[in-house]
């Protein structure tokens, strides 16, 4: 992991010095360092709780790259009742990592965001159902009872819907868990597949007393349907990007860290689930190092590089967000989103100064792991 940190240290500060002006970002504080330099103090509202799941950015943090590029970023975990996008635009953070649709939806009612960098470029939405019901893509969700947990992540899966035809279905409100799927009360399952698919293979088949397999289940992936949406993205304050050229040249290092941070959990997914569990993750071991694995792969390879948005899944994504609609009518949006948001003009500059030292951004060589879970993910 360490190869990063002594390839980037100051020539990633000093180009990312030269590329916009100031050191610090409007509206933040600063630390001072034992070496009387100053860092400047950055929030970053995550989505969800402390997990592999933002493993990069923990990573960025305990091996300093934020910190060599002369950033305190104080990363914040989400919550159920959290929306890190309009805690973005309300102004009580710095950055926010949201899925796109949730933020164009945000963004259509009024939040000034712009997406600065994405770092998932495949989506982790599944639909699970027994391997026995018959289900093996969206149209035979037909008549079934559909598990879905709403708050914004179920529009591939309404896109999925509404591209087969299906009809009849019953959408039933889903803990987010699978007990509702492993008690045989729904017939179809909402999960992503670095979280609760792997609840599914950590749980005991009583059965066999074994625990369940991958032929157990039949598996919709939105990505082969093609009605995948972009997930977790950077955002940043449109309006602080375009009028404060010390929070856009924050914007540039905190991506640059954050893309180290994502390359060490690529080369050692163990550390990022080392990392996490050391920030306050109670998952499992192995629970852990599955996630940190799946989200590798929705990461790397990088078409153009981590973080760069490109043209074509954003217009998909946009595509789809207007003409899909929930089973009340609603759509995520009604009209195009502004050119605002979203830009590659911080991350391309990021993986400009990240290349120019010889970091490798796109990991074409890249092949996952394999990963026993064990019961419970311990």
């Amino acid at each position: 992991m360490m190869r990063n940190r002594m390839i980037a240290g100051a020539a990633l500060a000093a180009a990312s010095a030269l590329v916009l002006a100031g050191c610090s970002s409007g509206g933040t504080d600063s630390d001072s360092t034992d070496g009387g330099d100053e860092l400047t103090h950055v929030t970053l509202q995550l989505q969800w709780l402390t997990q592999a799941q933002f493993g990069g950015y923990y990573l960025a943090k305990a091996n300093g790259y934020w910190e060599d590029l002369g950033l305190d970023v104080e990363i914040i975990p989400g919550a159920v009742d959290i929306v890190p996008q309009d805690v973005l635009a309300a102004g009580d953070v710095d950055f926010a990592v949201a899925w796109v649709p949730k933020a164009l939806a945000s963004i259509e009612a009024g939040a000034g965001i712009t997406d600065i960098a994405q770092i998932f470029e495949r989506s982790a939405t599944l639909q699970v159902s027994w391997a026995d019901s018959g289900i093996s893509g969206p149209a035979d969700l037909s008549g079934k009872q559909v598990g879905s947990w709403g708050f914004g992540n179920e529009w591939e899966l309404f896109a999925g819907l509404t591209e087969a035809d299906a009809s009849g279905y019953t959408i039933v409100q889903q803990n987010f868990d699978m007990n509702a799927l492993l008690n045989h009360e729904i017939d179809a399952a909402q999960a992503m597949t670095y979280n609760e698919y792997a609840q599914l293979l950590e749980a005991v088949n009583p059965d066999t007393g074994e625990l369940y397999q991958p032929e157990d289940f039949s598996v919709i992936d939105w990505n082969e349907v093609g009605t995948a949406m972009l997930q977790d993205a950077i955002w940043a304050n449109t309006e602080r990007l375009e009028s404060d050229p010390e929070y856009a040249d924050t914007a540039v290092k905190l991506i640059q860290g954050a893309i180290l941070g994502w390359i060490d959990q690529r080369d050692d997914p163990q550390a990022a689930a080392d990392a996490v569990t050391a920030a306050g993750s109670t998952l499992g071991t192995s629970h852990q190092l599955w996630m940190a694995n799946e989200i590798n792969k929705l990461i790397w390879p990088s078409t153009s590089g981590i973080g760069h948005i490109n043209d074509d899944q954003w217009a998909a994504t946009v595509e789809m967000a207007l003409a899909t609609k929930n089973q009340d009518g609603a759509q995520v949006i009604t009209t195009d989103p502004p050119d605002s948001a979203f830009t590659n003009e911080y991350v391309d500059q990021a993986l400009e100064n990240l290349k120019a030292d010889g970091v490798d951004v796109t990991g074409e060589s890249y092949e996952p792991i394999e990963v026993t879970l064990n019961e419970g993910g311990n």
